[in-house]
């Protein structure tokens, strides 16, 4: 027989989901509520198993490589998750949309393009636009990025 399930009221979490509460929020939430400990992990599978909206966008166009965590917190890297966001149709903050808004201005003004080189202390360039350029990231020859 298969282990009793620890979420009470599966509407109620689906609305707390659906409403963007962090599942830190949803942990404390239940701890208070209901006494009973959960993990955000166990809510990220729920979310996942009622088919309910990814909190993260992934966009394999925009980011093509396997980033070194070195490089994790570089301003292209924030820039490129959040026109990621954008294209999958999340809201964006107001201070990231206006930080995005400019970024864009950016690379229209200087008609650059993000390239990243893992091999570098600084990961990620703007370098000039190519032909062959079809997007604002210069795609690899193969992507490296792990799913």
């Amino acid at each position: 027989m298969p282990a009793k399930s620890k979420i009470q009221d599966e509407q109620e979490a689906i609305r707390w989901i659906e409403e963007g509460r962090p599942y830190s929020w949803i942990v404390d939430q239940y701890k208070k509520k209901y006494d009973i400990e959960t993990s955000p992990s166990l809510w990220a599978s729920f979310r996942s198993r009622r088919g309910l909206k990814r909190r993260t966008a992934r966009n394999t166009e925009l980011i093509p490589w396997t980033v070194k965590e070195e490089h994790w917190f570089a301003y292209p890297l924030a820039m490129l998750r959040i026109e990621a966001r954008l294209r999958e149709g999340f809201e964006l903050r107001e201070v990231d949309a206006k930080r995005h808004a400019s970024w864009k201005k950016f690379l229209e003004d200087e008609n650059a393009v993000v390239y990243y080189d893992p091999d570098t202390e600084e990961g990620f360039f703007y370098v000039p636009r190519e032909a062959g350029d079809v997007d604002i990231v210069r795609q690899p020859e193969e992507a490296t990025r792990r799913l």
